[in-house]
């Protein structure tokens, strides 16, 4: 976590201080612009977008770079320096620096990504009202016949069950860790292409329990005659975006504006914004500045 909400206070009275030395020093050389980058998918290019033009309005010189790869490729261009910020999610980030993490809930992950990224790289806080972890759904009937209500119901009953997994397209990449579900062995588990393929097996009963690789409001066709069961007990692996930093190159004022960006990020609006993006060609720039102007950031 790169700042505690005690220096975010300071950081608001910084603003005007920083401004008036902006301008005494306006005659010297600009700086080289802070660089974020941004992967294929529609969130990673929403998330971008919606950094980039959070830092620019602390006053910095900011662009965006498309293109970055995997997850290996965004910690190289990181410690490179040839990118400041690019967007990820916590827990598979984690498991991308540490296979053998058992960390489950946003503060468990949060506490073990820090000792687990590289010295040259931080992140700003997690965005922990966005929660972007898989989703586990059986059919209401299933649900009422069995008296199954959450993940935590199914504990004493994977071993009978045949599961379903799906990724969603225009999400950040899920590692195969980030569907695990603590304390629960399917008989047999599948994985489907798409989403309404997943839909389809569990409506059918080709499989009794299906994991959707996000939130349910990607799934198609909607929940009707679903059950999303609820991860009260945190089995599965939080999931939240989160801004990854190389250290020491933004100021207090551009990494706290990123912790502002977090407070107000939230599963529905971000899930709302990369639709856009995914199915109807939204420009994520535009969906940006509408989304921070309604914030007020």
């Amino acid at each position: 976590m790169v700042l505690t909400a005690s220096v975010r206070v300071v950081g608001r009275m910084l603003v005007p201080a920083l401004a008036v030395l902006a301008v005494s020093c306006g005659s010297g050389e600009a700086a080289d612009p802070l660089v974020v980058g941004a992967q294929q998918s529609a969130q990673s290019r929403v998330l971008a977008e919606i950094y980039a033009q959070a830092l620019a309005r602390t006053g910095a010189a900011v662009r965006v770079e498309p293109g970055l790869g995997d997850r290996a490729e965004m910690l190289t261009a990181l410690a490179a320096g040839n990118v400041a910020v690019a967007a990820d999610h916590n827990g598979a980030l984690l498991a991308e620096l540490n296979i053998g993490a058992d960390a489950e809930t946003v503060e468990a992950v949060t506490g073990e990504l820090n000792g687990s990224l590289p010295q040259d790289t931080v992140t700003a806080d997690p965005a922990d009202g966005a929660d972007f972890e898989p989703r586990v759904l059986v059919t209401t009937a299933t649900a009422g016949q069995h008296g199954i209500g959450s993940v935590e119901d199914l504990a004493n009953r994977c071993s009978g069950l045949t599961a379903g997994i799906a990724a969603v397209p225009g999400l950040l990449d899920l590692p195969a860790a980030a569907t695990r579900i603590s304390g629960c062995e399917f008989a047999a588990t599948h994985q489907f292409t798409d989403p309404a393929e997943l839909r389809r097996a569990l409506v059918d009963g080709r499989i009794q329990v299906a994991v959707l690789g996000g939130p349910a409001e990607f799934l198609p066709g909607g929940t009707d005659g679903l059950t999303v069961l609820a991860d009260s007990g945190e089995a599965i692996r939080a999931q939240n975006p989160v801004a990854v930093l190389r250290k020491g190159v933004l100021d207090e004022v551009q990494a706290e504006k990123l912790n502002y960006v977090a407070g107000e990020l939230t599963t529905g609006e971000l899930a709302a914004l990369v639709l856009r993006v995914r199915d109807e060609g939204a420009e994520p720039a535009e969906l940006a500045r509408t989304w921070l102007d309604a914030h007020s950031l």
